[in-house]
């Protein structure tokens, strides 16, 4: 029997990267799945690789677009059981450089969302028989990294939720725990090679190098590695785990 079969998960920035492979792995282990993102065509390619997904296209930035995407998953699948925050931007400027607005967006998208996902569903979990939140956060909520101040203090923000959740949730059934990946084989990263290339003149090869400097294992993490870990921290035997930023990196914050 499946782990997690006829559970309710929701995952936010579920048509891409590392929400995909949650999604995917997440279904495996037999729960109900609804994705919400910005992007529809992107969910419903995910979705069409898992039976009846739900898709519910939000930005998660934005309170009445939640609200309005987690009734959509309810009407599909029920109350949620199992919450993964996912969604997020990285923008990457020397600090002197960055604009509000753009301070503003990587807030709203990394750190504000998570106060409305959380809250959206929170009712739901209170009443399940094992809640779970897992947000993905990063290795930048752990360390910090030049000329991504935005980033890294939304992630720092990020743990911070995370652990003041844990405590206050902690006599309830609720779990709450973040996953903090080093650089991962995803979009993002992608975005961040060719930016390196384009300010320094190095080659894909070399900039992937220079990203892969930071884990000591000298590799990109696997989106399907940070899957696992949240698959772990969703099943039954994880119920003692809580507050925690569990990091995948390869030993990068050892």
């Amino acid at each position: 029997m499946t782990q997690l079969a006829g559970l309710h998960a929701v995952v936010t920035g579920g048509g891409t990267g590392i929400g995909a492979e949650i999604a995917r792995a997440l279904a495996d282990q037999g729960a109900n799945l609804s994705l919400i993102g910005r992007r529809r065509a992107k969910l419903e390619e995910v979705a069409g690789q898992i039976p009846s997904a739900c898709i519910a296209p939000a930005d998660v930035s934005v309170r009445a677009e939640v609200d309005r995407a987690f009734e959509t998953a309810r009407a599909a699948h029920g109350p949620i059981a199992i919450l993964v925050n996912n969604a997020g931007i990285a923008a990457s400027a020397p600090f002197g450089r960055v604009a509000e607005d753009d301070w503003r967006r990587v807030m709203a998208v990394n750190l504000d969302a998570l106060f409305h996902c959380c809250q959206a569903a929170l009712p739901d979990l209170k009443a399940a028989v094992a809640g779970r939140i897992v947000t993905i956060a990063s290795t930048a909520g752990l360390r910090g990294y030049a000329y991504t101040a935005p980033y890294v203090a939304a992630k720092h923000g990020a743990i911070g939720l995370t652990r003041a959740l844990a405590l206050e949730l902690a006599k309830t059934r609720i779990t709450v725990n973040a996953v903090c990946p080093g650089f991962t084989d995803t979009a993002i990263v992608a975005d961040a090679v060719a930016k390196i290339g384009s300010t320094t003149g190095r080659s894909p090869e070399e900039a992937v190098t220079e990203l892969t400097r930071f884990n000591p294992q000298a590799r990109l993490i696997q989106p399907r590695e940070v899957a696992d870990t949240v698959l772990w921290l969703c099943q039954p035997g994880s119920a003692s785990i809580t507050g925690q930023a569990i990091s995948v990196s390869g030993g990068e914050t050892a």
